[in-house]
């Protein structure tokens, strides 16, 4: 089912690039899984034991997220609270091109491994901190998780109905965020470095990476209407849009929605009721606003009598905006997802059968490089630690000790 546009053999964007990768759980390794896609050789140094979200209970499915965001990676056992672990990372630094963490503010200084030790080995190191509310500020040492990012930038007060309590988002969005942006953050650092030579050190906050998507909640407290409640449900999350929600079909729910008039015309026209366009009290999007229930209630009556995927396509005909409310099962299957090359199926060695993302970044011309699958734990460290001069029975004896 999947296909993969084939690499080219031309260099990928960050190729040549190495990445130290301190990273844990979803918003760091997504951020490294997009550098590995992108070219660079991105190493996974991982505490004794492996990552947190390696150790997942692999029989519910609870691992799946590791092989999702760390493929095309390699992996080397360190432990960094050892002297002996901290110097040889500090000669790996010397070796890498970029450094990233998202342990809390202050561990990295606590090791003896900050942005200043990192520098003295290597002036021209990007150093990456992702965390939940920065290095800096008031909130600099609250514990940062996603559920909790969530309740403090406002997403959970904006999210479900009105009528009932606040509600996470079922996607972990600000570990993503955090992670698309930190991304972002160290490509722009390589980019200055090419052009300088100089290095830098990056701080990436969820919580501020959050704050922008709530755009239109946030204009609507600036507004004139002082009666807009904090959620809406599936309506525009200022009321400021109609039709806008997701509607009942025979088989399911669909969601639509008409930001403009041009819009409405045509799901009036899909809808059989040309004759609509010409009343009064809908013919502006602030008069449709006004009536939102009634517009709601009609669209909701007409919706109910077409299965889902049928009334789709007669609004894709008529250029509705719309789409299915589909559901995880259907979103692994998805076929155009697979002919892009975004999803894949594979056999992993440690999770069986599963449906695995490439990068959404793509590099027209280049292809995708070819997937490898996320790395067995410390698969890596006879030929990385090589390069630093370790031999064989040094690295036997560091096992030993709890080094590595």
């Amino acid at each position: 089912m999947s296909r993969i546009t084939e690499y080219t053999g031309q260099e990928l964007p960050l190729a040549g690039f190495r990445v130290l990768d301190l990273t844990q759980i979803y918003n760091g390794p997504y951020a490294t899984f997009l550098m590995a896609m992108a070219g660079a050789e991105v190493i996974k140094v991982e505490p004794p034991g492996g990552e947190f979200l390696r150790r997942r209970d692999a029989r519910s499915g609870a691992g799946v997220p590791f092989a999702m965001l760390n493929a095309n990676k390699k992996s080397v056992s360190l432990n960094l609270k050892a002297p002996r672990g901290r110097e040889l990372f500090l000669d790996l630094v010397k070796t890498a091109d970029v450094v990233v963490e998202n342990y809390a503010p202050g561990v990295m200084a606590r090791l003896g491994l900050d942005y200043p030790a990192l520098r003295a080995r290597n002036e021209a190191i990007v150093f990456a901190s992702g965390s939940g509310y920065g290095a800096s500020g008031p909130y600099r040492d609250y514990p940062a998780m996603d559920l909790t990012v969530q309740g403090m930038s406002g997403v959970m007060s904006t999210t479900g109905f009105p009528e009932n309590p606040p509600v996470r988002s079922g996607a972990a969005l600000c570990d993503f965020l955090g992670g698309v942006h930190l991304y972002g953050a160290m490509v722009t650092a390589l980019l200055r470095r090419a052009r300088t030579g100089k290095g830098v050190a990056i701080d990436v906050a969820m919580l501020e990476t959050v704050y922008p998507t709530l755009a239109s909640s946030i204009g609507m407290t600036y507004g004139e209407r002082d009666d807009i409640p904090l959620r809406t449900g599936n309506r525009h999350g200022g009321l400021s849009l109609c039709p806008y929600n997701v509607y009942p079909t025979s088989d399911g729910h669909i969601a639509i929605i008409c930001n403009s008039d041009k819009h409405w015309h045509a799901l009036l026209d899909a809808m059989g009721r040309p004759e609509l366009k010409q009343a009064a009290h809908l013919a502006s999007m602030r008069q449709r606003v006004a009536h939102m229930e009634d517009v709601d209630a009609m669209v909701a009556q007409w919706s109910a009598g077409f299965q889902r995927d049928a009334l789709f396509e007669r609004l894709v005909q008529f250029r509705v905006p719309s789409s299915p409310v589909r559901d995880l099962h259907e979103v692994i299957r998805d076929p155009h997802m697979h002919a892009r090359g975004t999803l894949l199926e594979i056999d992993h060695p440690n999770y069986g059968p599963i449906t695995v993302n490439h990068s959404p970044l793509h590099y027209l011309g280049l292809g995708q490089p070819a997937y490898r699958p996320s790395p067995e734990y410390a698969a890596d460290n006879a030929a990385i630690y090589a390069e630093l001069g370790v031999a064989t029975a040094e690295l036997q004896l560091l096992q030993q000790e709890g080094v590595l």
